[in-house]
């Protein structure tokens, strides 16, 4: 008789197991399209991370103008919630102010049965023999009189009267004091709103003012600095010819030089008598100044010439950075002209590439059928 239960072998089975999630494993991998890489379009691949890019930088700057304009809101909204908080206070200011000015409690109507001082000023219980509050004990007053009936419905009608006027009076007041409050609001807002956009325009018009007033200020400082060394060139010049005029008409130099002369030499003077050198002498020291005054005119000069030219020199660098500066922008908007046109040039491409693969290439699409037989096996 056959034996049908033997145990199987270890090794088989571990071996079988093993090569079925080899087969598993592999199928995994050869089903997966994600893994399997059939005729990649490096071209196309490129295209479309440039066009991401540009994407990106496009959400970029828009996220950007949305963050100013959003920005913009929140200092508007929070301006005006300022506002409506500023004008609550008041309102409840004003309503307080209000109670502790004309809603006192001594004008209630029911004051009387919590006044402390009730008792203070509480009539004595009897004032007269015509007193209403003595009863029927007293001898004076029986039931069913009421004399002052008629006055004392009077008194309440008009007493009414006065309360249902004083409630409109105090409604319609109410109902003014929260329209003109909801126009402060409005015209509020309205005004804040304007004075965001005038400050903004005020900010954009400070900047340009700014960079003229600069270019106007070191005009006037160059001009100011050349006017300042004019005249005190000319102040030089002035004070030099008044103290040759002075050396030449004072008295030390009119006097007779004869009389200083030295017995011990011609070469010494007396001192207590000398009043002055020679002609030639005084001619060789005027020389010598107004040669020291055409030397310091030359470097004068030369300085005006070298200021000038610094001067010159500025100007030539700001033309040139104002040109360069308006090179950059041509630059800049050709570039973006130019991208626009290759991005739509690329566009078209990629439109008429998807119409010539619809129209030429993928015109005999496989059926179900066909693709029910691929991808069974692994082998």
């Amino acid at each position: 008789m056959y034996k049908l239960d033997l145990p199987l072998d270890v090794k088989e089975v571990a071996a079988i197991e093993r090569r079925r999630n080899k087969e598993q494993q592999r199928q995994s991998r050869i089903f997966n399209a994600r893994v399997r890489t059939i005729g990649v379009d490096v071209d196309a691949l490129g295209k479309q991370v440039e066009e991401r890019k540009t994407m990106e930088r496009t959400e970029k700057v828009r996220d950007e103008a949305y963050d100013a304009v959003r920005e913009h809101d929140d200092n508007v909204a929070l301006m005006l919630e300022q506002t409506e908080q500023q004008l609550s206070r008041d309102l409840d200011r004003a309503v307080q102010n209000y109670r502790e000015q004309n809603q006192q409690p001594q004008t209630r109507r029911e004051y009387d049965l919590y006044d402390p001082d009730a008792l203070k000023k509480d009539r004595p219980a009897r004032v007269s023999d015509d007193d209403p509050r003595c009863g029927a004990s007293s001898l004076q007053r029986f039931t069913g009189e009421d004399l002052s009936e008629k006055k004392r419905r009077e008194m309440q009608t008009d007493m009414t009267n006065k309360w249902l006027t004083g409630q409109m009076e105090e409604r319609k007041r109410s109902e003014a004091q929260q329209m003109y409050a909801d126009n402060l609001y409005d015209i509020k807002r309205a005004e804040l709103e304007e004075r965001a956009e005038h400050l903004s325009r005020m900010e954009d018009e400070c900047r340009k003012a700014v960079n003229m007033a600069t270019d106007h200020f070191n005009q006037a400082l160059a001009l100011e600095v050349s006017e300042r060394r004019r005249l005190q060139r000319q102040q030089e010049e002035d004070n030099n010819s008044a103290e040759i005029h002075n050396h030449l008409s004072g008295d030390i130099l009119t006097e007779n030089p004869a009389a200083a002369v030295s017995a011990f030499g011609p070469h010494r003077v007396v001192t207590d008598r000398w009043k002055g050198m020679s002609p030639e002498q005084l001619k060789a020291i005027i020389d010598i100044q107004k040669q020291q005054c055409q030397e310091n005119q030359r470097l004068k000069e030369e300085e005006k010439q070298r200021n000038t030219e610094w001067d010159r020199q500025r100007t030539l660098e700001a033309r040139a950075a104002m040109n360069l500066e308006q090179q950059e922008q041509e630059f800049s908007r050709d570039m973006r002209k130019r991208l626009d046109g290759y991005n739509q040039q690329l566009s078209r491409e990629q439109r008429a590439h998807q119409e010539y693969l619809d129209a030429v290439v993928y015109t005999n699409n496989p059926t179900a059928h066909y693709h029910s037989q691929f991808n069974t096996v692994s082998r």
